[in-house]
């Protein structure tokens, strides 16, 4: 594929230029994991090993966002196979849990879901990602795919800039909420001098390098049917959460068929409910009924803007886990209801509510090889260190996924025994005439389907290298209903929207605006990357 962007003109200010590579290429938000990535391609493994390798790596080298306890999703391109294959590894809610015994017993947080503790804690399901896609596409076995991983935590690692901040930042927001025997295991493993790390201070966990090497040695079959299920059960009895050996041991990973809109000639794929990227597919359905002839004007980022409200308010009513959900997903996807979403916009900011569709029925990496294979890549804790708890002796730090769970029995994504909630986590992959052009994402929470919406807009309607895609100023609706900008907006613009309506405000944290990765293919087969100013991400490639 051809594209028009020049890579020498920077409009933005990080000053990266995107990376060029013609064997392998690994983006991740850590360094250490890209190189992880990149010793395994070079070691004879493929795509799919290299981004298990940087998972399993990111799980030890950026614990503040994701860990062995994580769930994962993954859309994946097997050149050998000529097809994008999907895979959603999200945990379900233990069988023991329920909205009666969570407000019975006095365990909600004001009529909501928890945030920490055993409460929230769903089954895990990135460890059998790992395991699936090894086996499935893997060219190397899985202990030799995961022992970079095993390394870093057994010898250690200087802790980066970024990561030491954010590592500073949940440290002194958990004081308060990491406040009982459960938590202790977290502070011994993640606090072991009474402080969180500093930039260039070695970090070493010896457990979670056990951990690793039994899930490698098993296909992560100890992780849900052997010791290491026997001590999450235990442990989550001892201190009354619902998760039991038996919800671990009939986890399984799902393949499906990636779901997609036809964006101005190109197919941008996502993973279908319970993930939220058909959030974004939707806002790309109602903004392809306009034209973008500039980025950087107030009615191009008004119509992005409320775009994604009507996504929202359709996702936030109707996703949930898809076996439970009321409608047909694919019936949001329909050209006629973008088009009817798109006439309901106007000059003025508005507040949405969902609407009846036609009837018919927080790591993101990604990496590629020179056989052609590609993967999009992402796991997360969800809320930082998700629930606070980690497994005795085992450095398993447990999501907190069920806070996404409703306790009002009405809603799409109330809580039931064995169900998937709604999930943040979404990877993103272009297609265009049947050809792979390359995988994508933006990690961080609701920020994630604008993150894909705005990223593909720039390389699609407004020629950007995938470097520059990556840099441009990001905008955030918030479910309050305000719209951050990040440092560096256009001020202007911000004036203008607040003049049409928006509840505009600056938010000094770039963290919160997503952090991304790309990789593009031409034609000649040539890589070309682009990665995350925001944080200490890298690119590895050969």
């Amino acid at each position: 594929m051809k594209f028009g962007f020049d890579p020498l003109y920077q409009k933005y200010p990080s000053r990266r230029y995107p990376i060029y590579a013609g064997n392998g290429m690994v983006n991740c938000s850590s360094p250490l994991a890209a190189s992880a990535g990149l010793t395994v391609l070079q070691k004879g493994g493929n795509a799919m090993d290299a981004a298990v390798a940087a998972a399993a790596a990111l799980t030890v080298v950026e614990p503040t966002a994701n860990g062995i306890g994580s769930d994962a999703f993954a859309l994946i391109w097997s050149e050998k196979n000529r097809k994008l294959y999907g895979l959603n590894s999200s945990g379900r809610a233990p069988m023991l849990a329920s909205i009666s015994k969570i407000i019975n017993e006095g365990r909600d947080d004001n009529g909501k879901m928890p945030r920490r503790g055993w409460t929230p804690v769903t089954v895990p399901g990135a460890p059998m990602a790992w395991a699936e896609i090894n086996k499935q596409f893997g060219k190397l076995s899985l202990t030799k795919v995961i022992d970079p991983a095993v390394r870093y935590a057994q010898e250690g690692y200087p802790c980066a800039p970024n990561l030491a901040q954010t590592w500073r930042n949940c440290f002194e927001a958990y004081k308060e909420e990491f406040s009982g025997e459960c938590f202790n295991a977290w502070y011994r493993t993640f606090a072991p001098l009474g402080r969180p790390y500093n930039a260039g201070e070695i970090v070493k966990l010896p457990d979670h390098a056990q951990t690793l090497r039994l899930i490698a040695e098993t296909g992560a079959e100890d992780f849900y049917k052997g010791e290491l299920a026997k001590k999450i059960d235990a442990q989550s009895r001892k201190y009354g959460g619902y998760l039991r050996y038996e919800d671990l041991a009939v986890h399984k990973a799902v393949w499906v068929n990636p779901i997609s809109v036809n964006y101005r000639g190109y197919d941008v794929c996502e993973i279908p409910p319970n993930g939220q990227g058909i959030t974004a597919l939707m806002a790309l359905n109602i903004l392809k009924e306009f034209s973008f002839p500039q980025r950087d004007c107030p009615k191009t980022c008004h119509r992005q803007i409320e775009a994604m409200k009507m996504a929202f308010a359709d996702s936030f009513h109707y996703v949930t886990d898809p076996a439970r959900m009321v409608i047909d997903y694919h019936t949001l996807l329909r050209p006629e209801y973008g088009a009817a979403r798109a006439l309901e916009m106007t000059d003025r900011a508005q507040i949405w509510t969902y609407r009846i569709p036609p009837r018919s029925g927080t790591v993101y990496l990604c990496c590629a090889d020179s056989e052609g294979n590609m993967v999009s890549y992402i796991q997360s804790n969800y809320m930082g260190f998700g629930s606070g708890i980690v497994v005795e002796g085992t450095g398993i730090a447990l999501q907190n996924r069920g806070t996404d769970f409703s306790l009002n029995p009405q809603d799409a994504n109330c809580l039931m025994p064995g169900k998937r909630t709604y999930h943040t986590i979404i990877p993103g992959f272009l297609m265009k005439d049947g050809h792979p052009i390359g995988p994508f994402g933006v990690m961080g929470g609701y920020m994630q389907p604008q993150g894909h919406v705005q990223v593909v807009m720039n390389m699609i309607d407004f020629h950007m290298d995938p470097q520059q895609a990556l840099d441009a100023p990001r905008w955030q609706w918030l479910r309050d209903g305000s719209v951050t900008v990040e440092q560096g907006f256009d001020e202007g613009i911000a004036k203008a929207l607040r003049r049409m309506g928006h509840d505009v405000r600056v938010d000094l944290n770039t963290s919160s605006f997503g952090r991304g990765q790309i990789i593009l293919r031409t034609d000649d087969g040539v890589l070309v990357g682009g990665t995350e100013s925001r944080t200490d991400s890298n690119i590895a490639c050969y």
